[in-house]
């Protein structure tokens, strides 16, 4: 059973000259939350997918859109989820568990209990292959060292494969692999989209591609950090973009951030 496999189209009846259309969905903790109004304005315009794939914060709103009507009320309940979400809900701190993985009892600081349960809370179907749009989630390999493209099997594992922050959220073990976040290697996997054969591609940032300074200095190291790593991330996504211009049109929408909020700040403040 390959992780890569391509799910049949389900517009297999529209013409063959309409471009195979896929929307990418990038990491971003909280920032995931923009990705619900990004979503809106595509389906408000009748512009929907014949897949979805995504990684993080991607993965887990992709896997909400899979199972739902292209419509501008899904994105509205997306955009409800965000809203109504506290980082309790995601990130429970346990003292006994933050004590553990310091200590180097564990290889995590927070159980993914929670998040399990916000994906069954809000996931309509149990299996990657049962969605209505395919799906494909990426994650990360964190034995072979190397992207991982997820298209059958357990959707919650899935989802919390490819958003598990590694040193925060445990590692899933998935048919002999150890997989992690796959923002790690890959923030915004337009090389799978391409590979899947979309040659319409939109892209559903969480930053802005061309975004390395800031308005002022980071605040604390934390933040310092993350700027590094969004510069990183940044820098992956235009190289991809130069990389596939050839390939595919490519659709970048705007991640409007004026206020450049980071993602460790909370769901609620982002959305």
């Amino acid at each position: 059973m390959s992780t890569s496999t391509l799910m049949a189209d389900p517009a297999a009846g529209r013409a063959e000259c309409e471009p195979r259309t896929a929307f990418v969905l990038a990491g971003g903790a909280a920032l995931g939350a923009m990705q619900a109004g990004m979503v809106h304005a595509l389906y408000e315009r009748g512009i929907a997918p014949d897949l979805l794939i995504g990684t993080s914060a991607g993965a887990l709103n992709a896997a909400f859109l899979a199972s739902r009507p292209a419509t501008a009320a899904t994105a509205g309940e997306l955009a409800a989820v965000w809203r109504g979400l506290r980082r309790s809900d995601i990130l429970p701190l346990r003292p006994a568990t933050l004590l553990s993985g310091l200590a180097g009892r564990r290889d995590h600081l927070i159980p993914d209990r929670t998040l399990r349960r916000l994906a069954a809370r809000h996931l309509e179907f149990d299996r990657l292959e049962q969605a209505a749009t395919p799906l494909h989630l990426v994650a990360f390999d964190l034995l072979a060292g190397t992207e991982v493209r997820l298209s059958d099997g357990p959707l919650a594992d899935a989802v919390l494969a490819a958003a598990a922050i590694p040193g925060v959220l445990p590692a899933v073990r998935w048919r002999g692999r150890l997989l992690a976040d796959g923002g790690i290697a890959d923030n915004t996997p337009v090389a799978h989209a391409v590979a899947l054969g979309a040659r319409r591609i939109y892209v559903l940032p969480t930053q802005d591609p061309a975004d390395r300074g800031l308005p002022r200095p980071p605040r604390g190291a934390l933040a310092a950090a993350v700027h590094a790593v969004t510069v990183l991330t940044n820098a992956r996504l235009q190289g991809d973009l130069a990389r596939y211009a050839q390939s595919a049109e490519l659709i970048v929408l705007p991640a409007v951030n004026p206020g450049h909020i980071r993602p460790p700040t909370s769901p609620t403040r982002a959305s």
